[in-house]
């Protein structure tokens, strides 16, 4: 946080009382002061109401004078990306299966242990499966996460959202009386190998994005296309994964021809469209040299 040893004073942001008095900033704050809040739940600020500084923030370059005044929060109980994305991805699995199976009490009595005769449904089933499980792989032995925590109740609210886009879409997807693609098998095989083909491109992307040395989450090289066709997607945008996932949401959209996941592709498509155009701003912004031709997901639009 700090080039020197200023006095810096710790305060309760409520109460304005003095937690502390240092004479330097230290990141075991929490063991020397008998703070029983781990580093990750802290926050240190300039004002009570303020934006928490980041630990890239340098003291001397702060506005403050030889005594810095700051307001030390309790950000609450927080997990690491890691178990974030293991949360979201377990849920809808577990919940798939609840609905082709057709547990008691989500359709008519009569449907009970009963699965759909629509080939459709259990191809859909299978994508569902693979999608996430794919997701788990990748958050286990492929996905490098920064030192970021999330707070509880934040991580309480992904999980209601991709668990409950999984019950919305699963419900009507293994309904009695959902109804099969407009143009049949034609438009179910092509968008189910449309679908592999995005699956398989996204975790191609994220396996060469793991060997891209970082900084915390800055990147220190650009990504480039390697031998895998799959890659060379990097040649046009910046986040060819948000691309692939996009793709992938948009056949299993097609394959399904159910509203519930078209919602879900609507919602996922904006989103990640707000985290492709933050990424593709830092890359300009840390290379001077990065190719002209890339925009962020969609290539040469967005």
């Amino acid at each position: 946080m700090s080039k020197y040893n200023p006095w810096v004073e710790i305060l309760d942001p409520k109460s304005k009382t003095q937690l502390c008095y240092l004479d330097k900033v230290c990141p075991l704050l929490h063991k020397q002061h008998s703070n029983p809040w781990y580093p990750a739940r802290q926050a240190l600020k300039l004002h009570p109401e303020g934006k928490a500084l980041s630990d890239d923030d340098i003291l001397e370059e702060l506005p403050v004078g030889t005594t810095a005044t700051m307001f030390l929060q309790d950000l609450g109980p927080q997990l690491g990306w890691t178990m974030v994305f293991l949360a979201e991805s377990i849920g809808p699995l577990f919940i798939c299966l609840l609905f082709y199976y057709r547990l008691p009490y989500i359709y008519n009595h009569e449907f009970d242990y009963t699965r759909s005769p629509h080939v459709v449904v259990r191809l859909a089933c299978i994508c569902y499966m693979l999608h996430y499980i794919k997701r788990l792989m990748e958050t286990i032995f492929v996905h490098r996460f920064s030192h970021g925590t999330l707070p509880l109740q934040t991580i309480m609210l992904h999980c209601l959202y991709y668990w409950g886009f999984a019950a919305w879409q699963a419900y009507y997807i293994n309904h009695p009386l959902y109804t099969t693609p407009t143009y049949g098998n034609l438009q179910i095989y092509s968008a189910l190998a449309a679908f592999l083909i995005c699956e398989s491109g996204n975790f191609s992307i994220n396996l060469a994005l793991n060997r891209i040395s970082c900084n915390g989450s800055r990147p220190t090289e650009i990504p480039y296309p390697t031998k895998n066709p799959f890659t060379w997607l990097f040649f046009f945008v910046s986040c060819p994964n948000y691309t692939y996932e996009v793709g992938s949401w948009i056949s299993f959209t097609v394959m399904t021809q159910c509203t519930p996941v078209a919602v879900f592709t609507c919602i996922g498509f904006i989103q990640m469209t707000i985290w492709a155009r933050g990424k593709h701003k830092t890359y300009v912004k840390e290379f001077k040299d990065y190719p002209e031709l890339r925009s962020a997901i969609i290539p040469l639009f967005l």
